[in-house]
């Protein structure tokens, strides 16, 4: 599992990486904190802000099922948009399969965005029972990926 932190120096490696490309502008936004990157003006410095999400805040909503979930599963979500993944690599055993039981900690498949892999953890205990977005396929931030019935 990931540190709960996002440091100086993980700002830092940010900028470092979006002062080899082409992008003007980054807005990450996790269930635990927002970084905004912004170049400023024809290439000069970076601005930057970042702030640490509300300790309650959910990371998922488990009371009020969305309109395409099923009544008494849990929709796992894309957590950046991205390209998702159900393998660690072409060719790989997928992280979990139909029937799966994950604990909370589990990684049920990454999402790739400007080519970082960041995993996406069940977030609750149960069985695997559907996949909603394909292997290899393109979504949004918030899409549903897995759907898992809880754990009694």
């Amino acid at each position: 599992m990931s540190a709960p932190f996002l440091s100086p120096e993980d700002v830092g490696d940010v900028v470092a990486i979006l002062d080899g490309s082409n992008y003007r502008e980054l807005d990450i936004a996790t269930a635990r904190f927002r970084l905004k990157v912004r170049r400023d003006g024809d290439g000069g410095g970076w601005s930057q802000e970042w702030q640490w999400a509300a300790q309650h805040a959910p990371t998922q909503t488990t009371s009020t099922a969305a309109p395409d979930t099923p009544e008494g599963l849990v929709a796992i979500r894309a957590p950046l948009p991205g390209t998702f993944y159900r393998a660690p690599a072409p060719g790989a055993a997928p992280f979990v399969e139909l029937g799966s039981q994950v604990q909370a900690d589990t990684v049920v498949g990454i999402v790739e965005t400007m080519k970082l892999m960041n995993p996406v953890h069940a977030g609750v205990s149960g069985e695997v029972v559907a996949f909603v977005a394909g292997n290899a396929e393109a979504i949004g931030h918030g899409a549903e990926l897995i759907h898992i019935r809880p754990a009694a």
